[in-house]
């Protein structure tokens, strides 16, 4: 699922911001991006993270920003040193040497300080309040996603639910029109049998039990019930409503594999084609 979600903070005359992102991916793919001297926070970012997102590329970038973050110092005493070393060396080897401002500016960066962020305590407990806000904001556009894949959901179960009542009322009539095309072409073959004709019968028997669906229509009615149920319960849905689909698409493979009616035939294309579409969405759904 899509989210996102930013909060920023002070952290003394720094900008502290945080900002999560994620797009679809049927697992969980999680990366951070934190400075340099927080690397320690790693594990306790991603744990915080991991507690609201469950599936999707999630991107969390811890950024501190502000004039002190690039204020630098330079070790005198360092660059002192490595003049007279590169001296001594120029001597032993015989070579004039002559340090230019551009030396000595080249050297003088290399030595440079930079200004370290704070990581104590105070900072992790301020970068976790931080990370809090954005994770809420992150959730809330997530859950209103969500609240648009139900109607979606249940829109396109209806359909599902539909066909599957054309299936079972069409059911009953396959049989009764296999008997009058069995007794259609023994006329045709000039070979009189009545209707009541045990050879008949026996056929006709055999054949609407090896097309009967009732037991997959009603497996099918209940794994409707169970997944909307399971829509509207709290907490993960994602990987629970993809076994159930799984199980539906079981069970109306089998009715197509009986039906031996084009009106079944028809109607069992057109399931699995909004099925197909359902299984789809539902890989993004936590």
């Amino acid at each position: 699922m899509t989210g996102y979600g930013r909060a920023t903070a002070s952290l003394g005359k720094l900008t502290l911001t945080v900002q999560i992102n994620s797009v679809n991916r049927r697992g969980l793919d999680l990366s951070l991006k934190l400075p340099d001297e927080w690397q320690t926070f790693e594990s306790s970012v991603g744990e915080a993270v991991r507690k609201v997102a469950l599936r999707g590329k999630v991107h969390v970038e811890v950024e501190v920003t502000g004039k002190s973050t690039v204020t630098a110092d330079w070790d005198q005493a360092a660059v002192a040193t490595t003049l007279e070393q590169l001296a001594l060396l120029a001597q032993a080897r015989g070579i004039k040497f002559s340090p230019t401002s551009e030396l000595l500016w080249q050297i003088a960066n290399a030595q440079r300080t930079s200004a370290k962020l704070p990581a104590d305590e105070a900072t992790a407990k301020l970068l976790e309040e931080t990370l809090g806000e954005a994770l809420r904001g992150f959730a809330a556009m997530r859950a209103r996603e969500g609240e648009a894949l139900l109607v979606d959901f249940m829109g396109r179960f209806e359909k599902l639910q539909s066909a599957v009542a054309t299936i079972a009322q069409r059911a009953p009539l396959v049989p009764v029109a296999y008997r009058d095309l069995l007794l259609q072409r023994l006329r045709q073959l000039e070979l009189t049998l009545d209707i009541t004709d045990e050879r008949v019968l026996k056929e006709v028997a055999l054949f609407a039990d090896r097309c009967d669906v009732t037991e997959e229509i009603t497996r099918l009615r209940s794994h409707f019930t169970q997944f909307i149920e399971l829509l509207r319960a709290a907490g993960e849905v994602g990987r629970k409503a993809e076994f159930i689909l799984q199980e539906i698409g079981r069970e109306i493979h089998t009715i197509g594999s009986k039906a031996n009616d084009l009106a079944v035939s028809r109607q069992v294309i057109e399931f699995k084609n909004e099925l197909e579409r359902v299984r789809e969405q539902m890989a993004n759904v936590e």
